[in-house]
């Protein structure tokens, strides 16, 4: 039997081998690796952007010039219709008895200046005869001149009750898309009642839009003007400026712009869509570009974080730690990609890219090149969407 202490010996070499074994103290974690690109300078277009809205060249309210009833409406409300094309017809029948009154009183006064034209012819005729005397020429040439005034004053009522007639017919004036009709079929119309509809012309269009004063004072310089559509999408027309107010709103210390764009009918137009991108009253977003590129300190968009301080960046630096740096970025470009940096950068400063979420300020990090960052110009004849990329946050 083995003695006391070789008992106990054994049941502490038991104990022990029951306990686990301490944790190894953890090794120490390998920085982040990160995707960093360098601050730049590139030829950026500053440009501006501005609410503006989109009017029509041409609107038309379509009003009753005569008072009747309405007959018939032969048009498709919504649809684009051409200068000339009949859409209302009112009720034709008085306006035609009218014109035929008018043709008979005519008729009727044509022959009396017959009668009295030889009434005027014989009278003369007998001036030279001891029969003939003066005042019977006199009272015939009266009463014929007189005639002929009473045919001219029922020619120009006839004129009168013809364009009253023709008034009943409601043509479009011009091409355009035209709207509801306000007035429906039986209805009694006159030049007092409400719009009939109202037509708005499609090509070419108007985007109005107003700008700071100081704005309208370099535009002797030639801006370029395009407009971002609502969904986003930078149109692919440009605009013309073409008229500037002459007088600054008070209120806002700015002034309205007038541009011109084309408005061409969309080839796979069909159905109830729109037949032209641009709509009457359609709110967009309206750039204004310097005509040309300027030198600027630029970084991805995307490496760019939001706070409620403002906004800012990561910067690796020489030690290979990740510090947070304050920016103040400058206008907009056409490279939505891009964002020019106005202060808090310096050219050659490596900005954290690819893995930002996962750094920290003062963190030591693992540089790398970023694995794709965007170009900093756009190929030519690019067009952008105008919206800011999502942010890489692998």
């Amino acid at each position: 039997m083995p003695s006391l202490s070789l008992r106990s010996l054994l049941l502490s070499a038991a104990l022990v081998a029951a306990t686990p074994p301490a944790l190894a103290q953890q090794a120490p974690a390998k920085p982040p690796a990160v995707g960093v690109v360098p601050v730049t300078r590139a030829p950026v277009t500053p440009s501006a952007e501005y609410v503006g809205r989109i009017q029509a060249k041409d609107r038309v309210n379509l009003v009753a010039r005569v008072a009747a009833f309405l007959d018939q409406r032969l048009f498709t409300e919504g649809t684009e219709v051409k200068k000339g094309d009949l859409l209302y017809r009112l009720e034709q029948g008085p306006f035609q008895a009218d014109v035929q009154a008018k043709q008979a009183q005519i008729a009727q006064f044509k022959a009396q200046l017959r009668n009295a034209d030889v009434t005027l012819a014989r009278a003369k005729a007998l001036l030279s005869t001891p029969a003939g005397q003066q005042s019977n020429v006199d009272a015939a040439l009266a009463s014929q001149q007189s005639l002929q005034a009473q045919v001219l004053g029922a020619e120009a009522q006839l004129a009168q009750s013809q364009i009253n007639l023709d008034y009943t017919e409601i043509r479009a004036p011009i091409d355009g898309k035209i709207g509801r009709t306000a007035v429906t079929i039986g209805n009694y119309v006159n030049p007092s009642v409400a719009t009939l509809a109202t037509i708005v012309s499609q090509d070419p269009m108007y985007v109005v839009f107003s700008v700071p004063t100081r704005t309208v004072i370099d535009l002797h310089d030639h801006r370029v003007v395009k407009i971002r559509l609502p969904d986003g999408r930078l149109y692919d027309k440009q605009a013309t400026l073409d008229f500037v107010d002459n007088t600054v709103a008070a209120n806002t210390d700015s002034i309205a712009l007038r541009a011109t764009i084309e408005n061409p009918r969309l080839a796979n137009a069909s159905g109830d869509a729109p037949a032209h991108e641009l709509i009457d009253g359609e709110l967009v977003t309206v750039i204004l570009e310097d005509a040309k590129p300027v030198e600027a300190l630029t970084v991805p968009r995307a490496a760019v974080l939001t706070d409620q301080e403002g906004d800012y960046v990561f910067v690796v630096d020489g030690d290979d730690k990740a510090q947070q740096r304050r920016v103040q970025l400058g206008q907009s470009t056409p490279n939505p990609a891009l964002a020019v940096v106005q202060s808090g950068l310096s050219e050659g400063d490596r900005v954290v890219l690819d893995g930002v979420q996962r750094v920290r300020p003062g963190q030591a990090v693992s540089a790398a090149p970023a694995a794709n960052p965007p170009p900093t110009t756009l190929p030519p004849g690019t067009t952008t969407t105008g919206t800011t990329p999502p942010a890489s946050r692998s």
